[in-house]
């Protein structure tokens, strides 16, 4: 969490919980911003991931963890790049839960963001258990 903007590991200007600044939105360069905003941003931000991770995946019952990373990944990447993921996403839907995390380590996104593809390729590979 960060109350100000900063750079993102792309270089995009972020604030919070790691909402991307996009035109229109009301934050500024140098100023600082209250918790209670930012956990605003961070709660719309957050419904939007659901929304777009129930569209990729459905809404009926599926493994509680993966669903859990696909939120995340939506929230990071958007549903136009989760969608992109898609061997992954065949393979969490047949509960092949190596192939998954190996399809999601296979990507542009594990490259640009190691650690947050590492944990979160974890996190599939942990299902089978």
């Amino acid at each position: 969490f960060r109350n100000t903007i900063y750079k993102d590991s792309l270089n995009f200007a972020t604030i919070g919980y790691g909402h991307l600044i996009v035109d229109g939105d009301p934050y500024e360069e140098g100023q600082e911003y209250s918790k209670v905003i930012l956990d605003q941003q961070f709660d719309e931000d957050f419904d939007i991931a659901l929304s777009g991770a129930e569209k990729i995946l459905g809404t009926g019952d599926m493994n509680f963890k993966a669903k859990c990373v696909i939120i995340e990944m939506v929230f990071q990447l958007g549903i136009g790049g989760v969608s992109k993921f898609k061997k992954a996403l065949k393979a969490i839907g047949e509960e092949d839960w190596d192939t998954a995390a190996d399809e999601m380590l296979d990507s542009k996104w594990a490259t640009q963001t190691p650690e947050r593809a590492t944990e979160l390729s974890s996190i599939i590979r942990s299902c089978k258990l």
